[in-house]
């Protein structure tokens, strides 16, 4: 009997990279369980982020008949400061764990599984030589737009080929750049923010270059039906095969309803899309002056609302992460939850797709990292845009200007300036202006999202777009086995 094929994930351990990559290995596990099985070596985060690491001991102790998890050793510690460079040297510090995991896997004589690759986050590239020591081909998993992963691509090769220093144009707000992945111009204020840093810069260049070169195939989550220009942009020999193998999200269940029951109680008791939900991510937050203004927005509009408050940071931008302040609303307007009990909730942390899952939901005012955006496209629920940091910014023109599917309060906005003087604030004016237009019943968007909505689920389905590419991948790694 034929042995099954085994890949070995390697996620990084961040809840935007972790979770969408669990669901991407059940997905690929029940897509085909009979010649595929799947272990997922689980790393604890550098980040000292309690529920996270709660949540990946509670992987690690789950008995599942597809899908094993292992928890690696962690003996990290660094004094750096940086979150990009710690991040790149505590994934080299866990390579002699994934080693010497991977050799138990292949050295187990009773094993029924063969193992037959690596799929590994982009973020951990350099996990590629430990497959090359044990002669195993990588795939690669991008939690980021088609979009955003072709830009970075096409940079990659404008530095490479002709030295140029995309840093610089930072210096210049009205510079514009015509590249294979956008219909129009990208100006350089929605650049993805490691161009804003040089050694940020130097670091994704580095992973990019070494994913073209080597890696086996790119697993994007998305659709075609979503970005097939950005899909369309890698087509050629420069690029490894691309699956487009989404839209993978965190759907709402049970648990999660359960986690707030107060406030889908209280969506339980309003109006059909009367609802607009303000949420920013897990390390989206805001200077006390401009809390102030998205307040005052919230208030004049007069239109309910669930606002997620994040824990205020202090001027560089530096918090714990994955917590909320207890008293994150000491910075509100005085006597603003007085005058706004009626009409809406001020809460920490968000059971975000049981929220966007709700009928009573007509709008979010969101940071467009792309799990967010994929959450609120599959629910049929229109974005206004706020994006905060990494390559939001991109998100958010690509969803205004190229596909029609959000409105804009802001496209250039950047969560940490140099110095809280330097840091814009948004007026409430222009987030009132948003968040009225996000809310339109009968808008053009509100009818293109709807209709992206349909398209993302059927092209998960038997025969659609993300099935076929399933398909595509599986097939290649059954017959490219070691």
């Amino acid at each position: 009997m034929e042995k099954k094929a085994q890949l070995v994930f390697i996620p990084l351990p961040f809840w935007s990279h972790l979770i969408p990559t669990i669901e991407l290995a059940k997905l690929i596990a029940k897509h085909d369980h009979q010649r595929l099985s799947i272990t997922v070596l689980l790393m604890k985060s550098p980040s000292m982020d309690s529920k996270l690491d709660s949540y990946v001991q509670s992987l690690a102790s789950t008995s599942d008949a597809i899908i094993t998890f292992i928890l690696l050793p962690c003996n990290y510690l660094s004094a750096e400061t940086n979150h990009r460079t710690t991040m790149t040297t505590f994934v080299e510090s866990q390579k002699p764990h994934v080693k010497n995991a991977v050799a138990k896997l292949i050295g187990d004589s009773e094993s029924d599984h063969q193992i037959a690759g690596f799929v590994v986050d982009f973020m951990c590239t350099s996990m590629m030589d430990v497959a090359k020591e044990l002669g195993l081909p990588t795939y690669v998993f991008s939690t980021a737009s088609a979009g955003s992963v072709s830009l970075v691509f096409h940079l990659q090769a404008l530095h490479d080929e002709h030295n140029i220093d995309f840093t610089e144009f930072k210096n210049d707000p009205r510079a514009e750049l015509v590249l294979p992945s956008f219909v129009n111009p990208v100006p350089s204020c929605v650049l993805p923010d490691i161009m804003r840093n040089k050694t940020a810069f130097s670091l994704h260049i580095d992973y990019f270059r070494r994913i073209r070169e080597e890696a086996k195939g790119i697993l994007v989550n998305t659709f075609i039906e979503l970005e097939s220009h950005a899909v369309g942009s890698f087509s050629g020999s420069k690029f490894p095969p691309i699956y487009p193998v989404g839209p993978i999200v965190n759907l709402a269940t049970n648990d999660e309803n359960g986690s707030d029951s107060t406030v889908i109680k209280w969506l339980d008791d309003q109006p059909p899309t009367s609802v607009v939900f303000l949420c920013f991510g897990n390390l989206g937050s805001f200077i006390e002056n401009q809390v102030k203004e998205i307040a005052r927005a919230i208030e004049n509009s007069g239109i309910r609302f669930i606002w997620s408050l994040r824990q205020r940071r202090s001027n560089d931008g530096s918090a714990a992460l994955g917590s909320y302040a207890d008293d994150s609303t000491d910075v509100l307007p005085e006597g603003f939850l007085n005058r706004t009990a009626g009409m809406g909730k001020v809460i920490g942390w968000a059971p975000q797709a049981a929220i966007l899952s709700h009928l009573a939901i007509g709008g979010f005012v969101s940071h467009c990292g792309w799990n967010s955006t994929l959450e609120s496209l599959w629910y049929g629920v229109p974005i206004a845009t706020w994006p905060l940091y990494g390559e939001q910014q991109v998100n958010a023109f690509a969803l205004v200007r190229e596909l029609g599917l959000a409105v804009e309060i802001k496209l250039d906005y950047y969560m940490v300036a140099e110095s809280e003087n330097d840091q814009m604030v948004v007026s409430a004016q222009e987030i009132e202006a948003g968040i009225s237009r996000v809310m339109e019943k009968d808008s053009d968007t509100r009818m293109k999202v709807k209709e992206i909505s349909e398209n993302g689920k059927k092209a998960l389905m038997d025969g659609g777009s993300s099935y076929t590419s399933l398909d595509r991948l599986i097939d290649d790694i059954i017959n490219n086995k070691p």
